[in-house]
Formats: C-alpha cells, structure tokens, sequence
C-alpha cells in the first residue's frame, strides 16, 4: 500500500480510505470513500444523494452526509456532516450506498440551499416522474416540509415545491423563473406554446404570460451559438403574431436590474402596471438580492 501511494496508484483523500487513482475525480467514488471515512452509521444526504438518485442540477460535492444525533462526527475539508432523526424510515441503497430516499432528500434540500438550484432540482425530479406519480411527490414533499423539525426555510421550501412544474428543460429556465417570481411578477407558464390560426403548435416560449402575449426566453450561448439568423427570424415572426418577446441571459440570473425593466415595460405596454407606476416614472432599479426563509 505504501509503495501504490508513493507510485501515485491510490490516492488517499481521507485517512483510512484510500481510492483507485484512475477514478479519483468521478463523483460516485468521492461520495464512496467520503461515507467510508465517517462511518457505517453515516447515510448520503443533500446534492450527494440528490446525484445517487439520478438528479444533475446541483453538484454532489462537497459530499453531504448525515448521522443520528448521537453518533459525534465533524465536518472535515470536503465531507458536511449533517444530524438527523428517523434515518431508518428514509433510508434507500443506491450503486450499494445507504443513501435518503429522493422525497426527503428533495423536502430538506428546497428548505437549505439556493433558491433558484433547489426549484431546478425540484423541476428535474418532478420531470423525471411518470406523469401519475409527480402529484404524489408534490404532496408527500410537502408534507415532509411541513413535519421538518428545522421550522427554517419552511415556508420558501412550500412555495418552491408549489412552483416547480417538471416542465424546464434545463436547470437556466428554472433559475429564470425563480428570479421573474422573487422579482414580484406573476407566476409565468413554462414551456408555453404558440399556435397558429388552425392550433398548431409553431413555438414554444421558455416562460410566458399567455393572456398578455409576453414571452420570456433564456438565451443561453450553448443552444443558440450559430443561431442567431434563425433565432432573429423566430423573434420577428412572433412579433408579427402579436407576441412582446424578452431575452435574458446568463447576466440577469445573477443581477435582474435590466430584465425587471423590460418586463414592467412590456406589462405597462399590455396596460398592466404590477407595480403602481406608469412608463414615464419607469428607472433602472439597483437589483437587490432579497433574502427569504
């Protein structure tokens, strides 16, 4: 073992684990050897589980960990190691890890992290369900929100279940909406279709207010790179039929000063004034983050 270690054929990332240096990188490997360095009492909660049970939109790293209260373990660089009650109840194996079952683990995580990640996560997950089993995730994800013992973030973590659709098709989408709602806009519809005079379907918009013909669209470089005749095509059509189109990009997820203005003014064009002013008394607003629980 000494000479792999000092060859560069293992690789210790904790002590007492040593893992294949050929797959120290891969993901299911870091979360193996994390729960092998706490301990067989530890389950694989948080992104980590998130990652075990299929889901992509939040990073299973730092390996997130939980243990029943009396076992004492501390977080270490890499490994967050989290107490938890009736661990026995939610426990699931996945690729041979004792690991939360997906509805506690996405009830903690719409109540603990981001905001606009965990509605991505919820989006992806409630996607990923067969279309009779997603209402049952809803109300039994509610629920464990509900009974959580940690009343913090309970009441962000309802609206985020109550938001998701399973209608994004990629994690920007969900942070769009996430950020059009904390904004103070109206709840938009996801993947809204355009259809012609006979209903059929021409276009489907990111976001929308069907009533209003406003569309949102996030425009992000990946899917429109080398686009950008068809894409201006698309945007003058849709003008054309009445529609007042918004883009938004990477910039406005993190920032939504711009994105807000062109929205109040495409609302007030459609004479609805959501926030009491009329277009003459509209100003570029510093954007503040607002912080909810």
């Amino acid at each position: 073992m000494d000479s792999a270690l000092a060859h560069g054929e293992v690789l210790s990332p904790w002590r007492g684990v040593v893992v294949d240096a050929r797959r120290a990188a891969e993901p299911l490997t870091i979360v193996s050897a994390a729960r092998l360095a706490i301990g067989p009492q530890a389950l694989v909660t948080g992104g980590s589980a998130a990652f075990l049970h299929g889901l992509t939109a939040v990073a299973p790293t730092p390996v997130h960990v939980v243990v029943p209260y009396e076992t004492r373990k501390r977080s270490r660089p890499g490994i967050v190691v989290h107490n938890g009650a009736f661990l026995d109840v939610d426990r699931e194996v996945q690729f041979g890890l004792p690991v939360l079952g997906i509805d506690r683990v996405l009830a903690d995580l719409a109540c603990t992290t981001a905001p606009w990640s965990a509605l991505a996560l919820l989006d992806e997950a409630l996607a990923r369900a067969a279309p009779p089993d997603r209402e049952r995730m809803r109300r039994r994800i509610r629920d464990l929100i509900a009974t959580r013992p940690d009343p913090r973030g309970t009441r962000i973590g309802t609206r985020l279940i109550d938001l998701a659709t399973g209608r994004a098709e990629s994690p920007p989408e969900s942070w769009l909406l996430w950020r059009v709602v904390d904004l103070g806009f109206p709840i938009p519809e996801a993947n809204l279709p355009v259809l012609d005079i006979d209903g059929r379907e021409l276009y489907r918009l990111d976001l929308g207010w069907r009533e209003l013909k406003i569309g949102l669209e996030y425009n992000g470089y990946a899917a429109h790179v080398d686009k950008e005749e068809a894409d201006d095509e698309r945007r003058g059509d849709l003008k054309r039929r009445g529609w007042r189109m918004v883009d938004a990009d990477t910039d406005d997820l993190q920032a939504g000063s711009r994105l807000e203005k062109e929205l109040d003014e495409a609302f007030i064009a459609r004479g609805v004034d959501i926030r009491g002013r009329t277009p003459g008394a509209l100003r570029p607003r510093r954007h503040r983050e607002r912080r909810t629980r």
